[in-house]
């Protein structure tokens, strides 16, 4: 049992890595799968993913966006997705609590999802994900920022990818070079004068997390 509850409309950082730090996105459809579930498993209802996958059966070539969601009633979501990003070995995700115990709710699906989906494919049993999924609670508006910068730009503060063209992440979308999305932008957004100086921003704390990082990593070596 969680000591503190999540609070609704609080903001949180929430993140969790693969077993022994084992990756848990082995290819793109790994990637994929795990995208359209941050979609799909949003909501107060079972059934979307299984919906999808049907529609998929009748249409196998066609896309996601051709995906008729709203003809199964409107969409209850249980959080608020403002950033994230999916690296090989972990992931993390900037939510805002909408619904009461959405936090655990969604997070509980989507660990469970996953792990299902990926042992079938891969033949295996057991834990996929080290333990419960970790969080932060977001208590000022300076860490909202600063968090919001950290998960936009994960795949670059860990040397995996420039976050500005990285499929996995949301900075696309904040950019302007990502049509749509699945996040909720305004509230990270709304505090810039324009996508520019959000980009740079987000730039130069990455760059620091990145030195601080690696500062890290070195004097772990020297002790």
């Amino acid at each position: 049992m969680r000591k503190t509850p999540f609070a609704k409309g609080e903001c949180y950082h929430i993140f969790n890595r693969g077993v022994d730090k084992r990756r848990v996105f082995e290819n793109r459809r790994d990637f994929s799968r795990f995208f359209l579930s941050l979609d799909l498993l949003n909501d107060e209802e079972d059934g979307l993913m299984q919906l999808f996958r049907d529609f998929k059966k009748s249409n196998p070539k066609a896309q996601f966006s051709n995906f008729p969601k709203l003809s199964f009633g409107k969409r209850r979501p249980l959080i608020k997705l403002i950033a994230y990003c999916l690296n090989p070995n972990h992931y993390h995700l900037l939510v805002q609590q909408v619904a009461d115990n959405g936090i655990e709710r969604f997070m509980h699906k989507l660990g469970t999802s996953h792990t299902k989906y990926f042992n079938q494919k891969n033949e295996r049993s057991g834990a996929l994900f080290q333990g419960r999924f970790k969080s932060v609670h977001i208590e000022s508006n300076e860490q909202l920022l600063y968090v919001s910068a950290y998960v936009n730009c994960n795949s670059e503060v860990h040397k995996i990818a420039k976050a500005d063209n990285y499929e996995w992440c949301s900075f696309p979308e904040y950019i302007g070079r990502r049509k749509g999305g699945l996040c909720h932008k305004k509230i990270v957004l709304g505090q810039f004068r324009n996508l520019r100086e959000y980009q740079k921003f987000a730039k130069i704390n990455a760059k620091e997390m990145k030195s601080k990082k690696e500062a890290e990593k070195l004097m772990l070596v020297l002790e």
